[in-house]
């Protein structure tokens, strides 16, 4: 039989599969694992598996037709969820440069530009280049072709001053940025500027924005995707009100904000914000009677600095593909990739490569910039958009009762985003938000490349946290220590009794440095150890563990550990179990072994 293209269906041949029998083979898994039991209903199934964000949005197991919230407007249209872009087409591929040294920097920015970089973001200033240095770092770069975004924090004023002297009488290709961001700046240095925005925006040339809405701060301080959006909208709220102020009409006002957000290894989330993002500002922008096609959100994706890691820096590879991939899905117009060293100082050639190859190879290989929104239509993500949208727009609105985004940065906000950081950071400290190569699978005999140290960053403002923070510290007190920090890993019975909590102490007691020896309990007091760890199945624990803790201690162990569920045993110090803080038990660990803080 012939089928014509426009019958052609999905799984022609197979019956239509029903949401209860999708209930009934996960409840089947979730028995074997012992979350639920022949009781528990089938309608619960789903709540079981459900998990929620750190802004309280839920996040089912299953999204289906019958759930789904579908796709709001098209590409190119107001309200932007979709994306700014009617048709499909690449992104703007924007590299990050802050080498104190010109000649280094354009040499870098030359070298990034003749390889498939196709705009310069400069760090000018002490975290950076000097602003006298500028034309010297843009000798040669044809800035008729090449956008530049200044970043120059408090020196913004003289960075711009110097721009416009550089390109009198020049064209300057569009998608430029002056950087100008006040309120970004006292957020994360403490350091109040004044700058006249109004004025900066005259004098700029058509197609260069003078403002720059940087709520990578927030998200660098611990916040979730909803505080992030929040503040964001806050944020370019004020500055819109301060270029109205000055003359700007709403339309050229709105025309002058670039928003930068942080894009992580999570990506439906990062896809969801940025679609979040561009309907909530679409949203502001009508309120403020802008008319429909000057309602888009023009963005800049980064890859979190918060989500990087010092220890094993090569997954940061990974974590970067994932976040540039999700800000290309998610609709960014321009993307930067942290160079994957980016923890260990200034990055170098190679690094730098790795960093904008990854644009590259997504764009020109992956081919994911060939079709507008290709989140569009999920009900796993359309829903997300929404939800997390509607908690960013009752974060933004708590802000401006606050008084706005400058009020609201003396109390709400920095008190909201610690509340935020101390659940995530909790959750990191007990692996539920596992971080590999640093809380899972440590490498104890890696060898860190040797990178120049970065500007040391201003002091004041909102915290800037790493997610790998708690454990690296911990690795770096235990590398200090003038040999490797040893637990003796006791174990009972038969090898397949004891493998599991075997691997799985060592797994834990290497991500605080601790290296990890294995004996039966006799073979103890010849191993120089002084800490002990008790490692076999829950029968022979019943039998053994009692009188084996008894005699660790008799052979000199001033701390008995039990790998396994708490209450195994009363003759045990404690336990390690799945969701323990295992921040804690290296810190004590390291601390009965004798090692320095």
């Amino acid at each position: 039989m012939t089928v014509r293209p426009d019958e052609l269906l999905l799984a022609t041949g197979f019956p239509t599969a029903t949401r209860d029998e999708w209930r009934h083979l996960a409840a089947g898994v979730l028995r074997k694992l012992g979350r639920a039991d022949e009781e528990t209903p089938l309608d619960q199934v789903e709540e079981i598996l459900a998990t929620t964000t750190y802004d309280g949005v839920r996040i089912a197991p299953l999204y289906t037709a019958s759930d789904g919230t579908p796709p709001t407007g098209l590409p190119g249209a107001a309200p932007f969820t979709r994306g700014t872009r009617a048709t499909a087409g690449g992104w703007d591929l924007r590299q990050r440069h802050e080498h104190p040294d010109p000649a280094v920097s354009r040499e870098a920015v030359l070298a990034d530009l003749e390889n498939g970089v196709t705009s310069v973001w400069l760090v000018l200033g002490p975290a950076g280049v000097p602003v006298s240095s500028l034309a010297a770092v843009l000798d040669g770069v044809l800035l008729d072709l090449a956008p530049i975004a200044l970043d120059a924090g408090a020196d913004t004023a003289a960075a711009a001053d110097a721009w416009f002297a550089l390109t009198a009488g020049r064209d300057v290709a569009p998608g430029g940025n002056l950087g100008a961001d006040p309120l970004g700046l006292r957020a994360r240095t403490g350091q109040g500027v004044d700058l006249d925005l109004a004025g900066l925006a005259r004098r700029c040339p058509q197609g260069t924005r003078a403002v720059t809405v940087d709520a990578t701060v927030y998200h660098d301080a611990g916040g979730s995707d909803a505080e992030e959006l929040g503040c964001a909208l806050a944020t370019g709220v004020a500055y819109l009100r301060e270029l109205t102020a000055g003359g700007l009409t709403v339309g050229d006002a709105l025309d002058q904000l670039e928003f930068r957000f942080a894009a992580t290894a999570d990506q439906f989330l990062t896809i969801a914000k940025l679609r979040a993002a561009r309907r909530l500002w679409a949203r502001v922008a009508e309120v403020c009677g802008a008319a429909p096609d000057q309602r888009g959100q023009r963005q800049h994706a980064v890859t979190s600095d918060a989500m990087m890691t010092a220890r094993d820096p090569w997954v940061n590879m990974l974590r970067t593909t994932l976040a540039a991939f999700a800000a290309g899905v998610g609709g960014a117009d321009a993307v930067t990739v942290r160079p994957f060293d980016a923890r260990l100082g200034l990055p170098d050639a190679f690094t730098r490569r790795i960093a904008r190859n990854t644009q590259s190879l997504l764009v020109e290989e992956s081919n994911v910039a060939r079709v507008a929104d290709p989140a569009g239509g999920s009900w796993y993500v359309e829903n997300l958009t929404e939800d997390l949208a509607k908690a960013a727009w009752d974060w933004f609105t708590e802000i401006e009762r606050a008084g706005g985004m400058s009020a609201a940065l003396d109390g709400p906000v920095p008190d909201r985003l610690a509340a935020t950081w101390a659940k995530r950071r909790a959750n990191i400290a007990r692996r539920k938000d596992p971080i590999t190569g640093v809380s899972e699978f440590p490498n104890l005999d890696e060898r860190l490349p040797v990178r120049s140290p970065a500007p040391a960053e201003r002091a004041g403002g909102l915290p800037r946290v790493r997610y790998a923070q708690d454990f690296e510290a911990l690795r770096d007190r235990a590398d200090a220590h003038p040999t490797r920090p040893t637990v003796f890993l006791a174990t009972l019975g038969p090898v397949a009794a004891h493998t599991a909590r075997a691997s799985f102490a060592a797994n834990l007691f290497a991500a605080g440095g601790i290296s990890t020896v294995t004996g039966d309990v006799a073979d103890f007091a010849g191993s120089g150890a002084t800490v002990a760890c008790l490692c076999s199945s829950d029968r022979i624990y019943a039998e053994q563990a009692g009188p084996a803790a008894d005699a660790l201690r008799a052979a000199g162990a001033t701390r008995v550990w039990l790998a396994g569920k708490r209450g195994t045993s009363e003759r045990v110090s404690d336990y390690l179990y799945a969701g323990c803080d295992a921040v804690a038990v290296c810190d004590s660990t390291l601390d009965d072994l004798g090692v320095a803080r």
